[in-house]
């Protein structure tokens, strides 16, 4: 068997390729709109970026998205950044996300699970009726089409119920994690200027109650722009003054309306992290996240209203906006609030079990620590209704892949996936018709030209290269917030290569169409999916007298580990003693957030810079990857060439 064509871990046997979405989807678009009948996925693929407007008016027929007032064209206009879609056209996405209340009244919208895994049902009529009485009241205090509503929230119903109703009156929704601190909530709400902040007075977490009044006082006073809060009593605690209780905005009876919006409106805002300067606050579109969902859980996930969804998340992660959006497709949506690993480590399949998940959605890390803790998914736990198990955050290694296949089932479709907060989708992933092969993304997704290039912008097979995506997504950005002439979103994405989008992931193109990642092409930290620029480590830990300058770099490892060390210069007569140690984690963990605190903390030299008096990260992180010092950095462009053999002689000894 030549290396080339290695056997697959799986295949779908022919019934269940004949079921999916996506073969019926194929028939149906070769019928009315010139896609293959024959071919297969490639040939779908192939069709569906090659022609880009017949692809994506298939998809809002086969859907059935309700225009309230029709586009003239698909594509209005297509260069990036700034492609133009479906112009004219308005809609609403909670119109959209509510429509199987009309079918499916009485059965759970939503499945609330805590960390006593009991799931509580929200059904569809409720769930509509909440998002009604929600609306009018959001109306009622004078939110406005174009406003901006913010939510501290764990991943609870109230949070669904909140961006449905803020989406229906034509408002943007924005949300963090409770376990975020003041100063990053700020960081990042104070960017948009919200009218309405819903907030929960704490959570829980690993068995324990965690109060966030103080931090909610603080965003309070620090949000000059709210018009009111809204107190979600989690713990149970009476209202803080002057807020408004949850129970009184949700209580009415009364039908959703929804206010149709243009296509490229404002649905949310999410955050991503530069390496400097605040977080990129990303606006997407209520159209363009609307028919990318539905393409992405309809076809490519294949969920309808048979399923159940489940996905490991918090509302600080763009994971968050995508689950919610498994409601487009009529699936029941499973939100669990808690520790991923409380009471133990297989947390997340007795979920799974208890709400009879068929797709099954986490982070590589988890299913690493489950197979570092000898979980035994499928002799603790009855798993007959899981069909996929999906992971994303970081690639999922392929010891990863064998162990779900001996330990969940050897018939499962393991779906990788791999995409970004910036489109809030993915652009590789699972396709239900396709082998799945160790160590693997199955295939690029319909309507991305998802290439690897080489600096020059040459396409590359088999070899690594920059992912790009050469024609645009709908949920591509449509802006960022307070970058009015654009320059921020031109230079995230489209500097390297003019008018082609650089993702900043090293990826393979397989010449069997399939997909691997490798990381990070830049030095975004990414901690369990979660991502953060560096500046806000150095911004939190410079702070401390004791340290005069650190650089933090996060290394993916060989075996689907990720090392992330801190390195401290000490300001002089400073000793990195053990309570030096402690403040630094103490700060990173109360001023940032708990999984951004570093692995390690290795007092260094010196921290080198370029030239310019830039940190040099990339280079440093490539040194600690084992790359040689003369093909990790330019010698030319460094200010003291020497800082950098500490760094060179640490990897050797690491390694």
């Amino acid at each position: 068997m030549s290396t080339a064509n290695p056997l697959p871990l799986w295949q779908p046997d022919p019934q269940r390729i004949a079921q999916a979405q996506i073969t019926k989807f194929q028939s149906w678009a070769a019928e009315h709109h010139g896609a293959p009948a024959l071919g297969g996925y490639p040939a779908l693929h192939r069709w569906s970026v090659d022609e880009l407007e017949a692809f994506w008016k298939a998809v809002t027929q086969w859907f059935d998205v309700r225009f309230t007032s029709p586009y003239a064209r698909v594509l209005g206009d297509r260069s990036m950044p700034g492609a133009e879609w479906f112009p004219g056209a308005t809609l609403n996405y909670a119109e959209h996300a509510l429509r199987a209340a009309a079918t499916r009244a009485d059965e759970p919208a939503l499945l609330h699970v805590d960390e006593t895994h009991e799931p509580r049902p929200v059904t569809w009529t409720e769930l509509r009726r909440q998002v009604g009485s929600l609306a009018a009241e959001l109306r009622a205090l004078g939110v406005r089409p174009g406003d901006r509503v913010s939510g501290y929230l764990p991943n609870i119903p109230q949070a669904v119920v909140a961006l449905l109703a803020t989406a229906a009156v034509g408002a943007v929704w924005t949300s963090c994690a409770p376990d975020f601190g003041a100063r990053s909530v700020l960081d990042r709400f104070q960017q948009v200027e919200p009218v309405v902040l819903f907030t929960v007075d704490g959570y829980r977490y690993g068995g324990k109650e965690h109060d966030r009044r103080d931090v909610v006082t603080e965003l309070r006073r620090e949000l000059p722009t709210l018009r009111a809060v809204v107190h979600i009593p989690l713990l149970g605690t009476e209202a803080p003054e002057g807020a408004l209780e949850w129970s009184d905005l949700t209580s009415a009876d009364v039908d959703p309306v929804f206010e149709p919006v243009p296509f490229d409106h404002p649905l949310w805002v999410l955050y991503s992290s530069g390496t400097t300067g605040l977080p990129k606050a990303i606006v997407q579109s209520q159209g363009g996240i609307l028919v990318e969902h539905l393409k992405q859980l309809g076809l490519h996930c294949d969920l309808g209203p048979g399923d159940r969804f489940f996905w490991y998340t918090s509302t600080g992660w763009m994971m968050w906006n995508f689950l919610v959006s498994g409601l487009l497709t009529g699936t029941t949506v499973i939100l669990y609030d808690g520790s991923p690993g409380y009471p133990d480590t297989g947390a997340q399949w007795r979920i799974a079990e208890r709400t009879g998940a068929t797709l099954f959605g986490t982070s590589a890390a988890y299913v690493m620590a489950c197979r570092k803790a000898e979980v035994h998914p499928s002799r603790d736990f009855d798993l007959s209704t899981v069909r996929c198990v999906a992971t994303t955050g970081s690639p999922l290694p392929p010891d990863g892949f064998r162990w779900l296949h001996d330990e969940v089932r050897e018939d499962l479709w393991i779906a990788s996936v791999s995409g970004g907060t910036d489109v809030c989708s993915c652009f590789a992933g699972a396709v239900p018709t396709l082998p799945v092969h160790i160590g693997e993304l199955q295939a690029p997704c319909l309507g991305t030209d998802l290439q690897s290039w080489d600096p020059n912008g040459t396409p590359l097979v088999d070899e690594v290269g920059e992912l790009v995506v050469t024609n645009p997504m709908p949920s591509m950005p449509i802006h960022f917030w307070n970058d009015p002439d654009g320059s921020r979103y031109h230079d995230s994405y489209f500097a390297m290569y003019p008018g082609v989008w650089r993702h900043g992931d090293w990826i393979t193109l397989t010449s069997r169409g399939s997909v691997i990642i490798h990381g990070r092409s830049d030095s975004t930290l990414n901690r369990q999916g979660v991502r953060m620029g560096s500046a806000d480590i150095y911004e939190a830990v410079e702070r401390l007298p004791e340290i005069k300058e650190s650089l933090v770099i996060g290394v993916e490892q060989p075996d689907g580990g990720y090392w992330m060390p801190l390195f401290v210069q000490l300001a002089p007569g400073a000793a990195l003693d053990d309570a030096l140690l402690d403040r630094i984690k103490r700060t990173i963990r109360e001023q940032l957030s708990p999984r951004h605190v570093p692995d390690e903390v290795i007092e260094v030299p010196g921290i080198p810079h370029t030239l310019t008096g830039k940190r040099i990260e990339v280079p440093v992180k490539r040194l600690l990857q084992g790359t040689p010092l003369d093909k990790a950095v330019n010698p030319g462009s460094v200010d003291d060439l020497e800082l950098l053999r500490f760094y060179e002689e640490l990897a050797r000894k690491r390694a």
